[in-house]
């Protein structure tokens, strides 16, 4: 019986693993608050996340802050239409809309949305909070336990500014792919603590590319925001990165197509 109820679970693992590690595109690219420019959509709304999706995209990234009344919300900006969003409540935030007609969305209603396809990874940027520290740790905690609430770790990689916060996601999470935004860390410094890589500024980056080189060896990601422009794109696509960032996703997939 023992046996058996071993192989079961090896076989519920092993098929677990191979979700988390095949089912999603392997390309490189990273759209930038979801696929918006283009087609003019709203940044960071599940109308971008969807055409993020639709181009294949291995990943759509998405930024999150909460409310006031504790409420974790999907926006780029520090206010929406206006509104502080840490100042305000989630009902407030309600009474203004995205220019498509959508809601301000939640976290919860943003990773439903993604769960729908196992193509294309949730980037989950925790954003740092303007009030405190602490906050900006309670926020990567909620973040996680959204995550875990929703099921959606396999889905998930987070990126964030606040360190600490970053540290917070590590904690809840052991497992979680966690990479570090604000570039005043060194690749041996983000591996002794814990961090899954870096998400560097591509300035950054060009200007130190030993950088690269010293993460790869450690065994840590590389990426870069917001890569736009198609010399930097062309530039960084030669370094051999695990990921891009870009408003750009059409340009980078043409440029990643002519180099086959």
């Amino acid at each position: 019986m023992r046996f058996a109820l071993f192989t079961l679970l090896t076989i519920l693992l092993a098929s677990s693993a191979s979700f988390a590690q095949k089912s999603f595109h392997k390309n490189k690219v990273i759209a930038h608050r979801g696929a918006w420019k283009a087609n003019g959509l709203p940044q960071n709304s599940l109308a971008s996340l969807k055409q993020a999706v639709a181009l294949g995209c291995e990943g759509s990234e998405f930024d999150v802050w909460m409310t006031s009344d504790g409420v974790l919300v999907v926006n780029h900006d520090a206010d929406f239409e206006g509104m502080e969003i840490e100042t305000s409540t989630y009902k407030e935030l309600l009474t203004k809309k995205h220019a498509n007609g959508e809601n301000l969305p939640t976290v919860e209603e943003y990773l439903k949305a993604g769960k729908k396809q196992k193509g294309t990874k949730l980037i989950f940027e925790i954003k740092p909070s303007k009030i405190s520290v602490e906050r900006s740790q309670e926020v990567a905690e909620k973040s996680v336990l959204a995550v875990k609430k929703m099921k959606a770790e396999k889905w998930v990689d987070y990126i964030t500014f606040s360190y600490e916060g970053g540290l917070k996601a590590i904690e809840m999470d052991p497992m979680a792919n966690v990479a570090y935004l604000t570039g005043d860390k060194t690749p041996a410094e983000l591996k002794e603590a814990g961090f899954f890589g870096f998400d560097y500024n591509i300035n950054l980056l060009k200007n130190n590319p030993q950088w690269i080189k010293e993460a790869k060896d450690l065994g840590l990601t590389v990426n870069a925001w917001t890569v736009n422009k198609e010399e930097d794109l062309l530039w960084f696509l030669d370094q051999e990165p695990d990921f891009i960032t870009t408003d750009e996703p059409e340009l980078l997939f043409k440029l990643i197509e002519a180099r086959k």
